[in-house]
């Protein structure tokens, strides 16, 4: 079935899951987000793919959030099943075993901001504009960003940015660890890329495993985590030396 929100690219083993709903910004609408769960869904079967590129380039958002039309009539009903998408797709990409990299190009709010969180890694471009403005619109994400943000840039930053609805730029949103990258825009995609086949030349399972241990991390005891490594690690380890 085609895609009417997105299309997929491959090339030298990176996969592009790119958003482009055909209108300036790219919204979480319903659709979208069933087929991102699709498109993720591609990719991770895909064995010519190693590592996972999502982003809007070159449009001018990565994900603006969901789709205010929809949601003003939904009934609680239909917001409960809102967010339960939402959520479904967010812990798609989580426990995909390859690596999954946002690449922000562009304005990065809302549910946009929640999309970029789950996954791995995040470039951004020196435009980006990223935020949530859920508090100045009298509503509240769905999506389990109030439990990840301040896994990501700690308390503090977390409620300044939900209580503020402010917008940051690139350079506040690396200061606060919101982001991990930010480049020129003329040297956005390229470094993209070339990050993107770095990270895919590496052996998947190493990477899978590296993904798994790092996510459980933030749910598992030092003591327990230490185990869960040296277990994956006997197995990981001795497959590569045969």
């Amino acid at each position: 079935m085609p895609y009417k929100k997105l299309r997929i690219e491959v090339a030298n083993r990176v996969g592009y899951i790119l958003l482009d709903a055909g209108l300036r910004f790219n919204k979480l609408s319903i659709t979208t987000i069933r087929e991102l769960k699709r498109a993720v869904a591609q990719v991770e079967a895909d064995d010519a793919v190693q590592a996972v590129v999502l982003s809007g380039f070159s449009g001018e958002s990565f994900a603006v959030g969901a789709d205010i039309g929809q949601m003003v009539h939904f009934s609680p009903g239909d917001a409960f099943h809102f967010s339960e998408l939402g959520q479904s797709l967010f812990d798609r990409i989580e426990s995909c075993p390859k690596p999954v990299i946002a690449a922000l190009n562009g304005i990065t709010m809302g549910g946009g901001c929640d999309l970029a969180m789950s996954c791995d890694l995040r470039i951004a471009a020196e435009g980006v504009r990223i935020g949530h403005s859920g508090a100045k619109l009298g509503i509240i994400t769905g999506f389990c960003g109030t439990h990840k943000l301040p896994r990501i840039v700690g308390k503090n930053y977390a409620r300044e940015i939900f209580m503020t609805s402010e917008i940051y730029g690139a350079a506040e949103a690396l200061r606060m660890g919101l982001v991990d990258r930010v480049y020129p825009e003329q040297e956005f995609w390229p470094q993209v890329t070339a990050f993107a086949e770095r990270v895919a030349s590496h052996p998947p399972v190493a990477l899978a495993a590296a993904k798994r241990l790092v996510n459980a991390a933030e749910e598992t005891d030092l003591r327990n985590g230490c185990l869960l490594e040296r277990e994956t690690a006997t197995h990981v380890n001795a497959r590569h030396s045969c």
